[in-house]
């Protein structure tokens, strides 16, 4: 499995509440973790959450694919590695990596397709152009080796 190059990385600590009886995270809340690692991604590029939403960028889930390598546990502390693979005029595309700290030891890869929503309207709406291409440099900075060739992506809504 190829480790993906983050331009974003965010750290965590698992706590407690986390896990399940078997002392592990829970399934779920890697969805959670993907969320807070997606938020302070964008307030790495300058758009804390209000902000992206006043100036019209609210990402909404409607494709997450997660393959779960290894389990983390109760006080891990885990890096969550963030970088776009796609954007669209409406929507993009995160890839994520969660490793172990500070092993590196991969422990789950997702991707995730967000849609940017209009709450006022209920649809879809177009990505603002500033956030586009910032998003844009940082899927440039990205080796292309690395990109997921077009013929084994599935279809996105644009």
């Amino acid at each position: 499995m190829t480790m993906i190059q983050a331009v974003f990385e965010h750290r965590l600590r698992v706590r407690y509440h986390e896990t399940d009886q078997q002392g592990i995270v829970y399934h779920a809340r890697y969805l959670e973790y993907l969320d807070v690692a997606m938020t302070e991604y964008f307030r790495h590029l300058g758009w804390g959450y209000r902000r992206l939403i006043e100036d019209g960028c609210d990402p909404s889930i409607v494709r997450t694919t997660i393959d779960f390598v290894r389990p983390a546990s109760m006080e891990d502390e885990i890096l969550i590695g963030v970088r776009p693979l796609r954007i669209g005029n409406r929507s993009f595309t995160l890839s994520y990596e969660i490793t172990s700290c500070p092993q590196g030891e991969l422990l789950l890869s997702a991707e995730t397709v967000y849609v940017n929503f209009d709450a006022a309207n209920r649809k879809s709406a177009p990505l603002p152009a500033s956030i586009r291409n910032r998003m844009t440099q940082d899927l440039l900075a990205t080796p292309t080796e690395e990109k997921t060739p077009k013929s084994q992506r599935p279809p996105i809504p644009d």
